[in-house]
């Protein structure tokens, strides 16, 4: 999560964002290599095991949600007891996941951004018209192409990676950008997305991860400590915790001792 890092993904969202917005048939050409003609289908669609895969990989993804979700709802629950994951971790996980998988994706761009799916085209058998990845203007209602949740979902992957040990952090990233590839993949040979869609995803999720790692862990100005995150939760869910002793507290020194 250094600036090199940020420079190759601006970079590359350049050039992607550039060459598929004056090409945009070239997103067309790309989802054709998934498609058959004389079906007219995508034939990976109907394979159960490809199915499965698509499905573990977004198991996997929210697997690594698990631990600060679980950490943050005990400490919700017991705040004089400190928190069973890193404070700064809990935060950075689960911001970027909601700000990435969540709301640019799921509530933003794919509910306002008319773009069609591969599936639904014209030149696919469907019956609304292809748009390139910049243009709002297409015929989809709702649930659109621009851009991927799945593919974000699985790129997020880069943030657990982030947090791993400095000397296994590279292979992590590796193999972060591995799964978010073979994920996408996945989704364009579904004719779920265009190639923009899937690619324009992780590009997103990255610099998002990047700016929250920056904010969180690197900047001074910004930065913040575990106990500062512990304190702040202990406070926040303290008074519901007392009341909670205090109403079944009562409770309990009512009942008559045996």
């Amino acid at each position: 999560m250094n600036r090199t890092g940020l420079f190759i993904g601006l970079a590359l969202w350049l050039v992607i964002g550039g060459i598929f917005g004056l090409y945009p048939e070239l997103d067309l050409k790309l989802a054709a290599l998934f498609f058959d003609p004389e079906t007219k289908t995508f034939p990976l669609k109907l394979n159960d095991w490809a199915g499965f895969a698509r499905d573990a990989a977004m198991w996997v993804a929210w697997a690594f949600v698990l631990p600060p979700l679980v950490a943050l709802v005990v400490k919700m629950i017991r705040p004089d007891r400190p928190l069973m994951v890193s404070g700064r971790a809990i935060v950075f996980l689960l911001v970027t996941i909601i700000l990435s998988a969540g709301i640019l994706t799921n509530l933003t761009f794919k509910t306002y951004w008319g773009r069609p799916r591969p599936v639904v085209v014209t030149q696919f058998a469907g019956d609304q018209q292809f748009v390139a990845w910049w243009d709002p203007r297409g015929d989809c209602a709702r649930n659109c192409s621009f851009f991927s949740g799945e593919g974000a979902t699985a790129f997020w992957t880069l943030a657990p990676a982030a947090l791993a040990p400095p000397a296994w952090r590279p292979l992590a990233y590796a193999g972060a950008v591995i799964f978010g590839v073979v994920t996408s993949g996945l989704r364009m040979a579904f004719g779920g997305h265009f190639f923009t869609d899937v690619s324009i995803a992780g590009l997103v999720t990255f610099v998002v991860i990047w700016l929250a790692y920056a904010l969180i862990y690197r900047w001074p100005q910004t930065r913040f400590s575990d106990a500062a995150v512990d304190a702040a939760l202990t406070r926040l869910n303290m008074p519901a915790y007392r009341l909670r002793q205090r109403l079944f507290g009562r409770k309990t020194s009512a009942e008559p001792s045996v």
